[in-house]
């Protein structure tokens, strides 16, 4: 835990972007009726009867000190999908980083080994090159910047029933592009002293 607390004191450095990425799954809902048209002095009516069509993934990434976010609608969570977000991650979004300083979970896709099942060895080898892994500890995924991240786009943007993939992804992308307009950015407060005040249970008692 502590390792990823200190790399988020560290200075914005655009050679060395300190990256989160996190991943949510969205159920997907069909109306089985139209909508009521709202009338004068009413809202819409919704018939609270629904249809299940399924799930989606959203793979994000972001950048909490430039109030960056880029967000990846999947139909399936699987290796291949977490090494086609780090491909993109390194060659589209910071194709002149020295280094990508990722913080995730302990997912087991979440590796190496994702990138060596999707890619030749030498692509593998390469963008692992420019992957430094940072996890957080188990039970402990809320430190991820990116959880908060998913929590607002939620909150923002997926707050209703959604019927398809194509149509999360499009809100998704209005989304992502107004909040990164805004440069809009996370106020992280937890700091060293406070994991250590707050999780004293957690470390090892020294006596004297």
């Amino acid at each position: 835990m502590e390792d990823v607390i200190q790399t988020y004191l560290l200075p914005y450095d655009p050679a060395y972007p300190v990256v989160c990425f996190d991943e949510a799954c969205k159920q997907l809902f069909g109306e089985v009726r139209p909508a009521r048209r709202p009338r004068c002095g009413h809202p819409a009516e919704m018939d609270y009867e629904y249809e299940r069509k399924g799930v989606c993934h959203q793979l994000l990434m972001c950048e909490p000190l430039r109030g960056w976010r880029h967000v990846r609608v999947t139909e399936r969570r699987t290796r291949k999908d977490y090494a086609l977000c780090v491909r993109e991650l390194v060659d589209v979004c910071y194709p002149q980083a020295r280094k990508i300083q990722l913080v995730q979970d302990n997912l087991n896709t979440h590796d190496g080994a994702s990138l060596s099942e999707a890619f030749p060895p030498a692509e593998a080898r390469r963008l692992l090159d420019k992957i430094e892994f940072y996890y957080t500890p188990k039970h402990g995924s809320w430190v991820n910047m990116a959880e908060t991240e998913i929590r607002i786009m939620n909150g923002q943007c997926l707050d209703r029933r959604l019927e398809s993939q194509e149509v999360i992804a499009r809100e998704v992308a209005a989304w992502e592009a107004k909040r990164n307009a805004q440069q809009a950015r996370i106020h992280w407060t937890f700091t060293l002293a406070a994991a250590r005040r707050k999780l004293r249970k957690l470390y090892p008692s020294i006596e004297a």
